[in-house]
């Protein structure tokens, strides 16, 4: 047995698969607190890369019944990753990495410009593609049906934001696995619009949870109940902030293989493997003879035979895993290694020289401003892989070469 049980006053248990990882104080009392709402069903399941998060724990799994919490599944929804293995091998790419970066991070709008400086944002299309255009389509109707409902969600950045990086920790990387071949890897989500959604439908929670004199531990634990005004509205509108998220991906993928296709003269096969995977989602699904909604707040399903994507640090391996379907995380395994420190403590441990020392070999950026994703501020995914054996196996152990940060 992988995991230790802590029995929390006044609530259901919690399953910890955190063995030789550490976990803070604070972030057990947010597990605690989720623990004890009305909703949860049979446990609480935390991954080994569990740390502090908004009201839930990022790296938690929370069953409900018949009930979602907006907060636990964030305002980062359908935050995922995609992995496409090639058929480029290490000797195929060019002896000096900076102009494939380079042309990468032209491709791709990342990064943010606040508006109220002038000019556009950076992270958004001035004018999108054509690509990004096809995949607007798909989801175009969906949405203007959301905003007749919920008419602030028209005001954000969503066709422009479609096929774009974001920033913090979302990245885009060329990889090379244990036998040498080239993977593309990428990290984002459903950008502004998601962000939008997740905000809008947290406040409705909180303001339900008032109407209700709803005895919370934390108010950003207020959930929506089955039958609630605003229920139905949620479940639609993060279904289709989950496929925008997914379509991001996609669309993104294409775009840098487009890309590394006009950098590198090689012909080459792009998708020989390819895995696409939420981690910051809620769906319906039946475990211990129950239909509950799963929410897996930094969490990848787990389920038998089933492909995800473990991803360590800018300096650090990644895994592509192959799920066990253990029942008692609720066929979940970790989304990554997980932070042990906030930004802002990062920006004040580490310096560039550490920067530059931990990405030594990967053409990335190392400079102040990606600091706070120094390799340091993370878990030794090592670690989060031994504490996990009983949820997933591993299939392929992939190194960064070039890392493009948002």
């Amino acid at each position: 047995m992988n995991y230790k049980t802590q029995e929390v006053a006044g609530g259901v248990p919690v399953k910890m698969w955190t063995q030789g990882v550490p976990v803070e104080p604070e972030a057990m009392e947010q597990l605690s607190n989720t623990a004890r709402l009305p909703v949860v069903f049979k446990h609480v399941a935390a991954m080994p890369d569990v740390h502090l998060g908004i009201g839930a724990t990022v790296g938690s799994v929370v069953p409900t019944i018949k009930a979602i919490i907006p907060a636990a599944v964030g305002v980062d929804i359908g935050c995922g990753m995609m992995a496409a293995k090639t058929t480029l091998r290490a000797e195929d790419l060019p002896d000096n990495l900076g102009p494939l970066r380079s042309a990468i991070e032209r491709a791709v709008p990342h990064g943010f410009s606040p508006r109220n400086r002038g000019g556009r944002d950076q992270g958004a299309w001035e004018n999108p593609p054509e690509r990004v255009d096809q995949a607007w389509s798909t989801l175009a109707d969906e949405f203007d049906a959301l905003c007749e409902l919920h008419p602030r969600l028209k005001q954000t950045n969503n066709r422009k934001h479609l096929g774009t990086l974001g920033t913090g920790n979302h990245f885009i990387e060329v990889c090379l696995d244990e036998t040498g071949f080239v993977w593309f890897m990428l990290h984002s989500g459903s950008r502004g619009v998601g962000n939008a959604i997740g905000t809008h439908f947290i406040e409705l929670a909180k303001k339900d949870a008032e109407r209700n004199q709803r005895n919370l531990p934390d108010k950003d634990l207020a959930y929506f109940e089955e039958g609630a005004q605003y229920f139905g509205d949620y479940v639609r509108a993060v279904s289709w902030a989950q496929k925008f998220a997914m379509r991001n991906r996609e669309v993104m993928m294409a775009n840098l293989i487009a890309t590394v296709r006009q950098v590198i003269p090689k012909p080459f096969e792009s998708h020989v493997e390819a895995v696409n995977c939420h981690h910051n989602y809620v769906q319906k699904e039946h475990h211990f003879g129950e239909d509950v909604f799963v929410t897996r707040k930094g969490a990848v399903s787990a389920k038998r035979g089933q492909l995800g994507i473990i991803p360590g640090s800018m300096g650090a391996r990644s895994y592509i895993v192959r799920g066990l379907g253990n029942p008692e995380s609720f066929e979940s395994c970790s989304h990554g290694a997980g932070r042990v420190m906030s930004r802002t403590k990062a920006k004040k441990m580490f310096t560039v020289q550490d920067q530059i020392k931990a990405t030594e070999g990967v053409e990335c950026r190392k400079d102040a401003d990606v600091i706070d994703e120094i390799p340091m501020a993370y878990k030794d995914i090592d670690a989060v892989m031994q504490a996990q054996q009983d949820l997933v196996e591993v299939v392929h152990t992939l190194k960064q070469v070039v890392c493009v940060k948002g």
